[in-house]
């Protein structure tokens, strides 16, 4: 997307071929009417609203890759997957919100298309809709949700998901502890990870790696978009008309939208969007009331927070930001002379190494344990700059002799510990019990510099939003 005026020329101005690459690929497209005999919609507003579904299309994959990835057991013809995706007006900005599939729902009245039968509104999981009435209930039932317009509709199955993280090259995946799945296979251990198709499919279907279940599974949905659009931007896939046409046709010979939403629509998008980056685009989650809200005849559903998500999508309907966004950073004034800037520290607020606890909760108190003037303020300051909570007076240690710079820590405090030792490349960590919540730093003759770093997620304003930027990996 930030290559948009490049990949505009190159796809769309191209003349004749430019053309027949558009049509080709328009070809490919399946198409649903979800919009067919809909009537009492909800007004339209600024800006465009897609409703992108996951579909479970695990009948399309091969024997051995649902062995593999663990994709066995019937197709269950629902929605794995829900998300609103509102681009705005001026195409700079691009809002994501997660619906969970088990949310409390009421599917409207309609009619069975298949047999004929009539259905009065009755309460249902969110994800019901589609097995109930297809696109055009879901549409319907999110409608009558969230007050907004649906503009487009977009349907993934699990192939096109593979076959396009596989044409993309993988995306980079990060995680500041380990990730184990027996119910999909994932096994990832703490660190960056470049996961194919199928391991990824993993990733973003898993739900038992930690107590969160559907919760985090729809953070690390949104962390994998942020990713694979972050990879399909920055490799030179968008400038190449042949693996543009790869990328494009993998993900669209198994995609279905709306009559309306066909590739030049979709490039149109893109061509607008000149000055796109990943902090333009927000992450975020419906807000979320009850958690186990039990109806009768359909189960534990989710309730959401009535007046919040009113609140969040009134901001989606008046083409708002969920989260602040930095302006975009100004040219360098002398191209000719990057060199500067490539080797500049990254203020504490630019993406540094994942760590499990964000800086911002970790208290550290500083000692110089060397006979260097000023080095206990230097390490001080620039702990102080990465987010760490330190307490701006540093003292000198008993010991003015350390060649190894020490992180002392209660053991209480590990995962802290853990995350502070990342910034502090080559130190020594050692448990100290009773030392309490504040982290003691003895600065030895080693230190050069500061490693800035960020928790997985760093949740802004009402709604826990994250920006594209504050999830992918740096």
């Amino acid at each position: 997307m930030r290559l948009a005026t490049t990949l505009s020329v190159v796809v769309l101005g191209a003349g004749g071929v430019g053309h027949a690459v558009v049509t080709s690929l328009d070809g490919g497209i399946g198409r649903v009417d979800p919009f067919r005999d809909m009537k009492n919609r909800p007004q339209g507003s600024r800006g465009t609203n897609i409703l992108l579904v996951g579909t479970d299309g695990r009948d399309k994959i091969t024997p051995e890759e649902k062995q593999k990835y663990r994709l066995g057991g019937a197709p269950c013809h629902c929605t794995d997957t829900i998300m609103m995706v509102h681009v705005s007006a001026e195409r700079d900005r691009v809002s994501v919100v997660s619906l969970p599939r088990d949310s409390y729902a009421e599917v409207p009245e309609h009619t069975d298309e298949a047999t004929g039968e009539k259905h009065a509104r009755h309460p249902v999981k969110l994800n019901a809709a589609y097995a109930e009435g297809g696109p055009s209930l879901t549409v319907r039932t999110v409608e009558n949700m969230t007050g907004l317009k649906i503009d487009h509709y977009m349907e993934v199955d699990f192939t096109s998901f593979m076959k396009t993280v596989d044409v993309v090259g993988g995306v980079q995946i990060c995680t500041a502890r380990p990730m184990k799945d027996s119910y999909t296979g994932l096994d990832l251990a703490a660190g960056t990870h470049q996961l194919g198709g199928g391991e990824a499919l993993q990733y973003v279907r898993s739900r038992h790696t930690d107590g969160s279940a559907d919760l985090g599974r729809m953070q690390r949905q949104q962390r994998f978009l942020a990713a694979l659009v972050e990879k399909a931007t920055s490799n030179g896939v968008l400038l190449n008309p042949v693996k543009f046409r790869e990328v494009a046709s993998s993900l669209l010979s198994s995609v279905r939208t709306d009559e309306g939403f066909g590739v030049e629509e979709m490039l149109s998008f893109t061509s607008a969007m000149k000055n796109f980056s990943p902090s333009s685009s927000d992450f975020t989650t419906v807000p979320l009331g009850q958690l186990s809200f039990q109806v009768k005849g359909v189960g534990s559903t989710v309730k959401w927070d009535d007046t919040k998500a009113k609140k969040l999508f009134q901001l989606l309907r008046d083409d708002k930001p969920l989260a602040p966004h930095p302006p975009p950073k100004p040219a360098p004034a002398n191209p000719a002379a990057p060199s500067a800037a490539k080797d500049a520290k990254p203020p504490h607020n630019e993406p540094g190494a994942v760590v499990e606890v964000a800086p911002e909760q970790i208290r550290v108190q500083v000692y110089n344990g060397t006979r260097t003037d000023g080095l206990g303020r230097r390490v001080d300051d620039a702990l102080h700059a990465t987010g760490f909570k330190t307490s701006r007076a540093p003292r000198a240690s008993a010991n003015l002799d350390m060649h190894r710079t020490l992180i002392e820590y209660d053991p209480r405090w590990d995962r802290s510990a853990k995350s502070l030792a990342l910034a502090l490349p080559g130190s020594e960590l050692r448990p100290v019990k009773g030392l309490g919540a504040t982290m003691k730093v003895t600065a030895g003759a080693d230190f050069k510099d500061v490693v800035p770093v960020r928790a997985e997620e760093q949740p802004q304003g009402d709604f826990g939003t994250v920006t594209g930027d504050r999830v992918v990996c740096p």
